[in-house]
């Protein structure tokens, strides 16, 4: 179902069914506490095999829409891409850094512990690091964006990540202090990163090859339509049915997680779609643009910050935050980029 808009009535509140969740994994934590504890157990190299699952059910469909045969065209616009992979990789992860640090250890030092502080910090930069979600081709829709190059922008990011992700986090967590767990990381991004995706590449090559690129477009993509929502949405019930105390006992801390990264959304996004505007870069191509740049792939810091550090760690509990505040912010960002329509397109 579609609201006037354009965007499905699941997607626009998305941030209340992550609300939702939240209140029911704590819940689930209280009146259930056998439940957690024997999620808990059924691991496998630390990673929770039922964690897991739901993440590639999370991330599977995403990949499933990459057609990197298409990478080539990009050359041909070359600015809107410049954009999004400076902006990206350049300068996203590090002001994510810079601002997680200021609130957390300045700021909000006087609510906020410092060992609390450095697994926010450490939370936040593993969403800095990783751009681009799912989310980006509804924001790219609403924006009326090129969708063909809005999918080679996130086929490209997509393959930047195998590269980049882990130096960048390793530095930047390395900064604080916080001790890398290289086996952890390197293996959190085979499981949901090289898998998830070099799975979709076969099945879509092997789709596309029987059925036609029709089929695979109208049909066999719109069997997964709702699939990522519901993965992220029973992986949060999970989470929270382990971080139920650690809320309880102190609520002002969503809050406080919240500020930074609203900040960020929108300094990334004013700083792609600012450049993008004085590049003179076509709308269609500067809004998505930016809406990757200010999006983050939250799927991937959710899977990565629970194997890493725990489903109870304060880290994990950032990038959840991260996902209850993406959507609203986000909306908002849509109406500034078709309120200023007419300015890029000039």
């Amino acid at each position: 179902m579609k609201t006037n808009n354009g965007i499905s009535f699941f997607d626009k509140y998305l941030s209340v069914w992550v609300a939702l969740c939240i209140v029911a994994g704590i819940l689930i934590g209280k009146v259930f506490p056998s439940l957690p504890l024997l999620l808990g157990k059924l691991e496998y190299y630390n990673v929770s095999v039922p964690v897991a699952i739901l993440i590639w059910i999370m991330i599977f469909p995403m990949m499933l829409k990459i057609d990197f045969s298409s990478v080539v065209n990009a050359l041909k616009m070359p600015k809107g891409l410049t954009i999004t992979l400076v902006v990206n990789w350049l300068i996203k992860p590090f002001t994510m850094f810079g601002l997680a640090w200021l609130f957390f250890h300045v700021i909000f030092k006087s609510f906020i512990s410092p060992q609390v502080a450095g697994e926010y910090v450490a939370g936040a930069v593993l969403l800095g690091a990783a751009p681009c979600t799912a989310m980006v081709f509804v924001w790219s829709h609403l924006t009326k964006g090129n969708p063909a190059y809005t999918l080679v922008q996130v086929a490209i990011n997509d393959l930047v990540i195998l590269v980049a992700f882990i130096p960048i986090v390793t530095f930047l967590l390395g900064i604080t202090g916080v001790v890398i767990p290289w086996n952890t990381l390197i293996l959190s991004v085979v499981l949901f990163v090289v898998i998830p995706l070099g799975t979709a590449v076969i099945v879509r090559r092997a789709v596309m090859r029987q059925k036609g690129k029709e089929y695979f477009e109208n049909v066999f993509l719109g069997k997964f339509k709702g699939t990522t929502i519901i993965g992220l949405l029973l992986t949060l019930i999970i989470i929270f049915s382990f971080q139920g105390d650690r809320i309880l006992n102190n609520p002002l801390n969503i809050v406080l997680i919240a500020v930074p990264l609203i900040f960020q959304t929108y300094l990334i996004f004013f700083v792609a779609y600012g450049w993008a505007r004085k590049w003179k870069v076509s709308h269609d191509i500067a809004a998505p643009a930016a809406m990757i740049g200010a999006s983050n792939f939250f799927e991937l810091a959710v899977a990565v910050a629970i194997v890493m550090f725990g489903m109870e760690s304060g880290a994990t509990l950032v990038t959840v935050v991260g996902v209850l505040v993406e959507v609203p912010v986000m909306l908002t960002l849509v109406r500034i980029a078709n309120s200023t329509r007419p300015v890029i397109t000039s």
